[in-house]
């Protein structure tokens, strides 16, 4: 088992700090990296390493934005699947494998 670790680091007249060496090595932080936050109920903050956006699907974040801002202005719009809709998706999709990670072609069509 690791150690617990502790540092601090002290806020500017502006809100800013320095994130310090030691956390720094251990997010392997390097400048113009992004720091992400989660704040916990209890008060607790856990700072991680911010993921790279390479990895994410320019189109599929818009849209996804785009929903977010519809259902934020109009949540009246928002109905529940009907049980029965639910049942029929399920019994459609039953037994096909997907494989989310293979590489998409031409020839699957």
């Amino acid at each position: 088992m690791s150690a617990t670790l502790e540092v601090e680091s002290t806020l500017t007249d502006r809100y800013q700090t320095t994130v310090p060496e030691t956390v720094r090595r251990a997010l392997k932080l390097g400048k113009r990296d992004k720091i992400h936050y989660t704040i916990r109920p209890g008060g607790e903050v856990v700072l991680t390493r911010a993921e790279a956006p390479g990895d994410e699907d320019p189109v599929l974040g818009q849209f996804l934005g785009f929903l977010a801002a519809d259902i934020a202005r109009h949540p009246e719009r928002l109905q529940a699947v009907d049980a029965g809709l639910a049942q029929r998706l399920q019994s459609l999709v039953s037994g096909v494998e997907v494989d989310l990670d293979a590489a998409l072609s031409e020839d699957d069509e």
